[in-house]
């Protein structure tokens, strides 16, 4: 999770690459944890179906398009002010990856959430320089 300047604050416990971000999300509890703090958060299209709140959302993602329904031009231009909002925490992502020793990180779950975590420090230490 990033701040709207793409910095990021949190970061979950590693999981295998097939979790589907919905199931982190629950399991994380995030929801909950953004309620409680007042917060919302922009998201990407993983994690449709995780807020069902229609009038005061807390998780806003995009809409899609299927075969059958395709994107109003309201729709789409909401799917773009939304990419907009969203490519700082793009950023922050790819300011992650920066770091080489995650290139070809071969560690148990444990170990991995430990890095990444003292990753993040490094990160909020080097931004905050």
């Amino acid at each position: 999770m990033t701040d709207e300047n793409g910095r990021l604050i949190w970061i979950s416990a590693a999981r295998p690459g097939r979790t589907h971000d919905n199931t982190a999300a629950r399991h994380d509890h995030i929801l909950n944890h953004l309620l409680a703090a007042g917060l919302g958060a922009l998201a990407d299209l993983g994690f449709r179906g995780l807020d069902n709140d229609i009038r005061d959302p807390v998780i806003v993602t995009g809409y899609t398009a299927s075969r059958t329904h395709k994107l109003t031009t309201a729709q789409k231009t909401a799917n773009r002010v939304l990419a907009i909002g969203r490519a700082p925490v793009e950023h922050g992502f790819a300011h992650l990856k920066n770091w080489r020793i995650l290139t070809k990180l071969r560690i148990d779950p444990a170990g991995a959430t430990r890095l990444l975590r003292a990753l993040l420090v490094l990160t909020s230490l080097e931004v905050n320089r």
